[in-house]
This record gives C-alpha cells, sequence and structure tokens, in this order.
C-alpha cells in the first residue's frame, strides 16, 4: 500500500467523516448479525444477502440512501474477508469498531483518470459523492491501481492508500550476507558491525507529553477541555509513529539493495511483548519492569522492519532460531552464558575474544543464515560465493 497524505476542505472533510460513519454502521451490523450464531444453527447471512438486506436499509432510511452505496457495500465485503480470515486461522474474529478509532473505507473498480497529477507535489483523487480531493504527490502513485482505502488517524489526519504490489528490490547479485540482531538498548546491530536505532522523541517532546497526560488525567470525561488534550497527545504520538516507519523504511530498503541475504532472528514478538500482570489469584511479578521491556520492543519496530525487509527481498530473508546466539562466540564456537559479560560486552571464556555483544551474536546470524541459503540452493553446486566480513579478534592478555 502506497500511502499519501489528504488535504481535504472543510467541506470534503465532513463527507469524508459521513463515509467513515456509513462504513462503520455496516460493519458493526454484520458483526452484530454473525455475532448471534451459535453451532446448531442457521448459518449466518453471507456478503450476498447483506447486500440485499443493505438496498433494502438504503430505500427505508435517507440518511443511509445519501451516502455511497460503494463504500457501503465494500464495507460488507472488507467483512466478508476479515471472516474468511478468521476461520483461515489467520487473525482473530471481526470486532465492532468506534467512533474515533480505525476511521476509513474502501473505493473500488477505480479507474485510470480517477488520479490525477496537478504539479510537482500536489495530486487529486476522485472519491464517490465527495469529488475531487488534493493529496501530497510525495512519490509516485503505482500504475495499475484498483482501489484505494481513505483513513483518518487518531490525530484527525486524511491520508489515501493506494492498494499495489511494489515491485521487489533486486539483488546486488555479489553474494553478500548479513545478520541483523535485534535489541532494546541498540535497535538493530549488523554483523559488519554496525549499529542503528530508532528514532526516539527528544527531551522536550517527552516533557510536553508527559504535561500532556497528566492534564488529560484531570479533565472530565466528555469535556471540550479532554477532547483537545487527546487531540494533542494524538498529535505527538503520530509524529513519533511516522519517524520510525521512516525510519523502518529507510533501514529495510537499504539491507534490500546492498545484500543478497539477510538474516534475523526468527522471534515470537506477541508473546514477547505480552502482559506480565496476571490475574487476581495469581499476580505476575516485575509488572512495571515488563511492560518498560515491551514498550522498548515495540518502540524499535522489530516486527515491521522484517515484515518490510520480506516483501521488498521476498526469498532473500532468512529466519535462524535465535537460541544462543548472544552466548556463543563467533570466532572460536565457544557457548556459556559467562561470554555475555554485559548488555554490551562480550568475551569468550575459551579464546578471548571481545566484541560487542549484539554484533557477536549478528554474525552467529550471519553464519546460520548462510548455511540455509546454501543448502536452499542445493549445496554449493551453481551458489555464487557467500561473502562474510573480516572480523577482529582482541585477545585478552
Amino acid at each position: 500500500m502506497s500511502r499519501y497524505r489528504l488535504s481535504p476542505t472543510r467541506t470534503q472533510e465532513a463527507a469524508l467523516a459521513e463515509h467513515c460513519g456509513h462504513a462503520r454502521f455496516v460493519w458493526n451490523l454484520a458483526v452484530e448479525q454473525h455475532s448471534f450464531w451459535k453451532p446448531g444453527r442457521k448459518s449466518a447471512p453471507g456478503f450476498a444477502e447483506q447486500c440485499r438486506q443493505l438496498t433494502g436499509a438504503r430505500a427505508e432510511f435517507d440518511w443511509l440512501r445519501a451516502g455511497s452505496i460503494v463504500v457501503q457495500q465494500q464495507a460488507l465485503k472488507d467483512f466478508a474477508q476479515a471472516m474468511a480470515n478468521f476461520f483461515g486461522k489467520t487473525h482473530k474474529r471481526p470486532t465492532f469498531r468506534k467512533r474515533g478509532q480505525g476511521e476509513g473505507f474502501r473505493v473500488v473498480a477505480v479507474k485510470p483518470d480517477d488520479v490525477r497529477r496537478l504539479s510537482r507535489n500536489v495530486g487529486e483523487v476522485r472519491i464517490p459523492k465527495v469529488g475531487w480531493v488534493r493529496f501530497r504527490w510525495s512519490r509516485a502513485v503505482p500504475k495499475g491501481v484498483r482501489s484505494f482505502r481513505v483513513t483518518r488517524d487518531v490525530a484527525g489526519r486524511w491520508h489515501v492508500a493506494f492498494a499495489a504490489l511494489p515491485d521487489p528490490i533486486p539483488a546486488p547479485g555479489t553474494g553478500d550476507v548479513i545478520g541483523v540482531d535485534r535489541g532494546v538498548a541498540v535497535s538493530v546491530a549488523f554483523s559488519n558491525g554496525g549499529m542503528a536505532n530508532a528514532p526516539t522523541p527528544r527531551e522536550e517532546v517527552k516533557a510536553r507529553l508527559l504535561l500532556l497526560l497528566r492534564k488529560l488525567a484531570r479533565a472530565r470525561k466528555g469535556s471540550n477541555r479532554r477532547g483537545r488534550v487527546r487531540a494533542a497527545v494524538a498529535k505527538l504520538r503520530a509524529r513519533e509513529t511516522d519517524r520510525r516507519k521512516d525510519w523502518i523504511e529507510k533501514t529495510s530498503t537499504d539491507l534490500a539493495r546492498r545484500f543478497d541475504v539477510v538474516g534475523v532472528e526468527d522471534l515470537k514478538i506477541s508473546g514477547m511483548t505480552r502482559s506480565a500482570r496476571g490475574t487476581i489469584g495469581a499476580p505476575g511479578k516485575n509488572v512495571r519492569q515488563k511492560a518498560g521491556l515491551n514498550r522498548g520492543i515495540l518502540a524499535a519496530g522489530w516486527g515491521r522492519l522484517v515484515k518490510r525487509l520480506e516483501q521488498k527481498a521476498p526469498g532473500r530473508v532468512v529466519k535462524v532460531n535465535p537460541r544462543f546466539t548472544s552466548q556463543t562466540c563467533n570466532a572460536c564456537g565457544h557457548r556459556t552464558p559467562e561470554n555475555r559479560e554485559s548488555q554490551a560486552e562480550f568475551r569468550c571464556r575459551a579464546c578471548g575474544q571481545q566484541a560487542n555483544a549484539d554484533v557477536n551474536a549478528a554474525r552467529n546470524i550471519r553464519d546460520i543464515a548462510a548455511g540455509h541459503a546454501v543448502n536452499a540452493r542445493g549445496g554449493d553446486r551453481g551458489a555464487g560465493p557467500v561473502k562474510r566480513e573480516p572480523q577482529l579478534v582482541l585477545l585478552s592478555g
């Protein structure tokens, strides 16, 4: 999905919000219908039957008929796909949508002349019942667009995302392999010795966010003041999210362009970031420390980085078992927990090699990924050379 910032007028913004309300209303009705289904009962209505019911509802209610049939039917289509994903055990069951959260709608059957460029940085997209809405032409719109989705985030910003499969980044063909170790103190460490950190808010931004959260806690629920404070908090957090996504895009693109194979740890992030709160009968331990760790993991963008790598370099991302990669010496293979003296220091008890602990782990990931890549190509037959970076081994005196 290629996303662009929309710049609607006030009148257009009201029309877009009305489309979001209609899509949310139709979606919630579909969720309610399926919530009554139990094993042994007649099956819940499918997409075709729900479309017939929608036609009857539009004939009865003027406010619903004033909206776009394309937007409303597509909400039902999206719900049908969500239920298919649920029964396919790839996603969770669809739930009710709330106003102000996940606002958006989808438009299909887009024609080539429904998107046009006005100037170097400005484009327009035609939205049913709204007309031409301008957006920032930050990059070329993908060719062959058949649908797009309009969304409004919690900060009140409108975006349009065109559905198109981008072309994968071609491999350089040099045979280079790199290992990537993800962490909290250091977001990513590379086997060539490099490190990179996801952007974090500046101190003045943190101070302002803390002040706003205190105001939010004192504001009365449902008041206009609380709404203004919530919008200010959402704007700060949205800016932080945008910076992190931008960093992930640049890092993943750089890795896909420079290396033939990228090795990463096969981490179960959803399990790693699960709350340690426990239950009333069995309360958890070190809940605050675990919550801070969870925030650090999510702020580093572990999952999105690998997801974007797999999309940009399909078939060239190798996931390896992370077991013992941080305890094994990459020079001699000696493995013991005592090798890792601290979060950042690694010193082998057998050969004396000293290195950054995250870089040493990244080198182990690289070697495992290189072996997997060779095996996947059927041994050394027809396989290009696997290049590894020279390592600096420091022997303790």
